[in-house]
This record gives C-alpha cells, structure tokens and sequence, in this order.
C-alpha cells in the first residue's frame, strides 16, 4: 500500500481524487484497498501510477486503470498520465488501511 510521506498539495489532491474510485467487488476506494502502489509525478506535473487489481483475473482489469487515469487528467495542473499496472507483489488484505479494515469488520 503506497503511504505518501510529505506529500505535495498536487500528490493530496490526486489522493483525494482516487478514494472517489471504488473496487465493485468490496466496497472500499482503491486508496484504502491499498491498490495503489506508487505515484510519482515529474518537475512537468506528468503523474505515474503503479497500481495492481485484487486478483489478475479482476472483472475491472481493463476498466479500472483507465477509471484512475481519467479521473487523474481531470485535475488541471496535471499534464500526462500513465497506469502501470503490476502485480508485483500480488494485492492481498494485508494491503487494506487500517480505517478501511474497521469499516469492513475486519478488526
């Protein structure tokens, strides 16, 4: 799960911008699912994602990450975007935040 440390005001707002993205299969945003392994955004304000999807046989695979991208583009100080999606490692419910694993019952 990615856990930013000082993110920039542009790295805040893409975060904002994916936990209004949900996974169909449980009902949590893709931020607290921990699909969200990496953002990496350049000195042009070109975003990289690395994402996985909670299994490579995931009904979303190929609407997913374009969800992300779309949903990234629309924010105005950003100029490209690119989805890498990985699964290295394989998601697993460890990869679940904490807040999410309460709301789901799982503490």
């Amino acid at each position: 799960m990615y856990k930013p440390n000082n993110p920039s005001p542009l790295e805040k707002e893409i975060i904002l911008r994916l936990k209004y993205i949900y996974d169909p299969e449980i009902p949590v945003n893709i931020f607290e699912l921990g699909l969200i392994y990496e953002i990496n955004i350049n000195d042009n304000n070109d975003v990289h994602v690395v994402m996985t999807l909670t299994s490579p046989n995931c009904p979303v695979a190929e609407s997913l990450p374009q969800q992300v991208k779309d949903e990234i583009e629309r924010i105005p100080e950003v100029k490209e975007v690119t989805i890498e999606l990985s699964f290295d490692p394989p998601w697993d419910s460890d990869n679940i935040s904490d807040e999410a694993k309460l709301d789901l019952g799982l503490l």
